[in-house]
């Protein structure tokens, strides 16, 4: 017989840096998912990335307290910062550009991200990716 989905859940976690702590052991405690086999678990399948960049992961916890994870890419904003070396996107954008990147680095973005964006082909990705650093105050060259 298939488990019986009790709910899901939303979280941001640093890629590879999984720990008790909160805002994710409270999060998962609460809702009885097992907190260390989590971050053993989340850990193993984020060793790969690079460590830190934030990854939206999406768990999906049963009724057996066994859960199910699914880890999207990093978000463009992370992605365009580091393109562009900044902290922060500017204060407002449209009137002001804080930094800018390349169509080739747009491109990469776009390809790093084809699989959790809602596109066709690459072009297409490339225009949801400007779009992003169009409203960040980053503009392309």
């Amino acid at each position: 017989m298939a488990k019986k989905l009790v709910g899901t859940l939303k979280l941001q976690v640093p890629a590879g840096q999984a720990n008790p702590s909160p805002p994710v052991g409270p999060a998962l405690g609460q809702r009885g998912i097992n907190i260390m086999e989590f971050c053993k678990a989340f850990n193993a399948k984020t060793q790969d990335m690079e460590a830190g960049a934030p990854c939206p992961t999406i768990i999906s916890y049963y009724q057996d307290k066994s859960f199910t994870m699914d880890i999207k890419t990093p978000p463009a904003s992370y992605y365009l910062k580091k393109a562009a070396k900044l902290k922060s996107g500017a204060k407002t954008p449209g009137r002001e550009t804080v930094g800018s990147v390349s169509v080739a680095q747009v491109k990469e973005i776009a390809e790093a991200k084809m699989k959790d964006l809602n596109a066709n082909d690459i072009e297409a990705a490339m225009q949801i990716i400007l779009g992003s650093a169009r409203s960040m105050g980053i503009e392309v060259k």
